[in-house]
């Protein structure tokens, strides 16, 4: 057995892990990086990059489907392999990226096989012994698979297995109706596929009701059947004829299935009760620097139960390195991670949605809404249905939704407004180029100011005030 010593170990190798071991090992601290399975994790191999690339190829579909000014509509010739090999060629292009040669080049120790736990100090990984003085879990996380009647017998994709297919489903059941299970739902009815969507409660249910209808009624006018308040109580068939069965009776048949109801945070192998890291909801418990029961542990990404973004997993691991490398009290906050839903069009969310921000701040708040359609730029290019929404309290912006397209773009300042508690005059003194879809947020956050100087007696008063007494 081969005995390591180092500074930190991490384990998994994910956007999370792969942040913390290359920003630790470039300041100077001895990395050891576990991962048993792909280098890049998730959002690499079977989620952020790969929709987003299959996702692209539906919309140039969408697009000769739709047609222009002066540019005739016509049905695309679709080849769904090549849209896969254009999916498996984006991914090939960001991998060396998330390579194991880069880190062994930065200075990583990296170890290709599966962690668990030995003690609090120790863990195992095929045939090493890694001692560390400090942990970092980034595991990542798996698809859920609910234990439902009959779903053992037959075939069933995730998002792991799903970009593998090379044959386009000729009906595709998805069973969940969040983002994951909406954005393959879109990608695959533009590619030529049928689509049923099956969700339980209420589709995109976290999100601005409002925000969620928009989405929703573009998908179901493309074709794509949207079942809501149906669960699942029974699946059978076989490959090629699989049936899914609601409550109610209703039986609802296709080729393919795919369930997208959610994924669990991957801890199975490691072990984490022998180093004494306690687990609450599926997750590794932490405080707010991100530390787990065993001082020496701590946990991002995805295996810290906080959310599920690549984005959040980033944040995360400079937060740990603060901690870990200099000793600061670094704390995360939750209040400024956006989110996105990458259907077309697009879903934003930023700090709190209006249901939640007049839960917390009752009359306080106030709340703005600004149409695609008042927008010149979005009027030249035919995208006129969408809006932003802000929420504001005491001149501060407490949450920031967008619908329609490049919503996920257009919340860029948003995110810096939120992230540094800026208040709502840095949005609106900033000048955005004209004509763009940015302008939307200056002239939302502009609204906010409106009534204080034109509606206001006193601005009016000292206006004509000035003007009698300036020669």
């Amino acid at each position: 057995m081969q005995r390591i010593k180092t500074d930190i170990c991490v384990i998994g190798a994910g956007s999370g892990g792969l942040s913390v071991a290359a920003g630790a090992a470039q300041m100077g601290a001895r990395v050891v990086l576990i991962e048993g399975d792909r280098m890049g994790g998730d959002c690499l191999n079977h989620g952020c990059v790969p929709s987003k690339a299959l996702l692209a190829s539906g919309k140039a579909a969408a697009a000769h489907r739709r047609g222009f000014a002066g540019i005739a509509a016509q049905e695309p010739t679709v080849d769904f392999a090549a849209a896969k090999d254009h999916v498996a060629q984006v991914i090939a292009a960001i991998a060396p990226h998330d390579s194991q040669e880069r880190f062994e080049g930065l200075g990583v120790e990296v170890i290709r096989d599966w962690a668990e736990f030995t003690g609090p100090r120790e863990v195992r990984a095929g045939k090493a012994l890694i001692r560390a003085r400090r942990f970092v879990i980034a595991t990542g996380s798996r698809p859920v698979i609910p234990p439902i009647p009959g779903l053992d017998t037959v075939p069933c994709l995730t998002n792991e297995t799903i970009f593998d297919l090379r044959e386009p489903p000729g009906h595709l059941l998805i069973v969940g109706g969040g983002p994951i299970g909406l954005e393959m739902a879109q990608a695959h009815r533009r590619l030529g596929c049928k689509v049923t969507v099956i969700e339980g409660a209420a589709a995109l249910g976290r999100e601005d009701p409002e925000a969620a209808a928009l989405v929703l009624a573009r998908l179901r006018a493309e074709g794509i059947e949207i079942v809501e308040q149906a669960q699942v109580e029974r699946i059978g068939g076989r490959a090629g004829a699989i049936e899914v069965q609601v409550a109610g009776g209703t039986v609802m048949m296709g080729t393919h299935l795919l369930m997208a109801v959610g994924r669990r945070p991957a801890l199975d192998r490691l072990k984490p009760d022998v180093a004494g890291v306690r687990i609450e909801k599926g997750a590794v418990a932490v405080d707010d620097r991100l530390r787990s029961s065993n001082r020496r542990v701590y946990a991002i990404g995805d295996a810290a139960g906080r959310g599920q973004f690549t984005h959040l997993a980033g944040y995360q691991a400079g937060v740990v390195i603060r901690s870990l490398l200099f000793a600061l009290p670094a704390r995360v906050r939750a209040d400024h991670i956006p989110r996105v839903t990458y259907t077309d069009p697009e879903l934003a969310q930023i700090g709190l949605t209006e249901a939640e921000a007049r839960h917390d701040h009752g009359a306080e708040l106030m709340v703005f809404r600004q149409g695609y359609g008042d927008n010149d730029r979005a009027r030249a290019e035919g995208h006129t249905e969408g809006f932003i929404k802000l929420m504001v309290v005491k001149g501060r912006p407490v949450g920031v939704t967008i619908a329609g397209p490049q919503a996920g773009e257009m919340l860029a300042p948003w995110s810096v407004a939120l992230a540094n508690r800026l208040k709502l005059g840095a949005i609106a003194a900033a000048v955005f180029p004209y004509p763009t879809m940015g302008e939307l947020s200056k002239r939302v956050a502009g609204a906010y100011f409106t009534p204080k100087l034109f509606d206001n007696a006193l601005v009016k008063r000292v206006v004509r005030t000035v003007q009698a007494l300036v020669p």
